[in-house]
Formats: structure tokens, C-alpha cells, sequence
């Protein structure tokens, strides 16, 4: 599992705004005005604000962010292999 390609989404209806996310991975997420967290795809670059966005993850924070959808208490965070969109972290994986 740590050494497929990834991308990450959000569902920010579940969000609760607890913040660990950008705590494990503040180069992948980041809360938006609206006090949710949001993906984007570069350290410095804008938040994905659309409904689903996805954002790459870089290999050397893989880890980071599966253990964030991991540890999401609003169990909103969704990691899936790039290949084939099955997810390996968070409500949807076996």
C-alpha cells in the first residue's frame, strides 16, 4: 500500500474542522475561509474548493496523509490509488 500513487479528496460535508489533517500534512491540506479543510495540489498552491476535488499526493507524504484520513475524526478523508480509484484510507476502504 505505501508505495502505490495516491490522490486525496475531502467531503467536506463531514468535516468537522478539527484540524488534524493540515497537523500530519500541511502541504496537502488546508482550511478554507469557510473553516473546513480542503486538498490542493501544490505546498503554496490554491485550495481545491470544488465538491470532490482531487489532489496528488507526493510519494514523500503518502504516509502523512494516510494516517491523517486515518485519524480523521469526521471520517471524511478518502485516499485512492491513482491506477484504479480504489480507495486504501478512510470511510470507504476495506
Amino acid at each position: 500500500m505505501s508505495d502505490e500513487e495516491v490522490r486525496v479528496w475531502i467531503e467536506q460535508k463531514l468535516c468537522t474542522g478539527d484540524g488534524l489533517c493540515t497537523q500530519y500534512a500541511p502541504e496537502v491540506f488546508q482550511f478554507g475561509d469557510d473553516g473546513l479543510a480542503y486538498v490542493k495540489q501544490e505546498p503554496d498552491g490554491d485550495l481545491l474548493s470544488e465538491a470532490g476535488a482531487r489532489a496528488d499526493v507526493p510519494e514523500a507524504l503518502r504516509l502523512e496523509v494516510i494516517d491523517a484520513a486515518d485519524g480523521c475524526p469526521g471520517n471524511c478523508i478518502h485516499v485512492e490509488r491513482r491506477a484504479d480509484g480504489v480507495e486504501i484510507a478512510g470511510p470507504d476502504a476495506d
